[in-house]
């Protein structure tokens, strides 16, 4: 089992949802989150503290699924969402060790 993090461009996160709606995943959660990378953070002071110009408005998916199913997965998802232009966002693969599922609420 794999851990996937995609961080992609907000007005980009809608199709990329929308491609992985039939994809192998076993769960997947969204956030609003901000964040910068190669552009570097650049930080002004502004009174006595120091305010920051470059945190950009991204969205982080983050999704599990079986390691066989991996490579289709981030493709899916780097299909839509990379232009090759900076500030595409970041694709990370980690591994999962196991995934607990909640049984209390299960029928069987």
């Amino acid at each position: 089992m794999k851990q996937i993090i995609a961080v992609v461009r907000p007005y980009l996160a809608e199709r990329v949802l929308e491609n992985l709606r039939f994809a192998p995943l076993e769960a997947l959660s969204v956030q609003e989150v901000k964040g910068f990378g190669r552009q570097k953070s650049y930080l002004e002071n502004y009174g006595d503290s120091e305010y920051s110009l470059a945190f950009l408005p991204k969205v982080e998916i983050t999704m599990w699924v079986e390691d066989l199913r991996v490579e289709e997965v981030v493709k899916r998802v780097t299909d839509v969402a990379r232009s090759g232009r900076m500030g595409d966002g970041k694709v990370m693969i980690l591994p999962t060790e196991r995934l607990a599922e909640d049984r209390s609420q299960r029928v069987d």
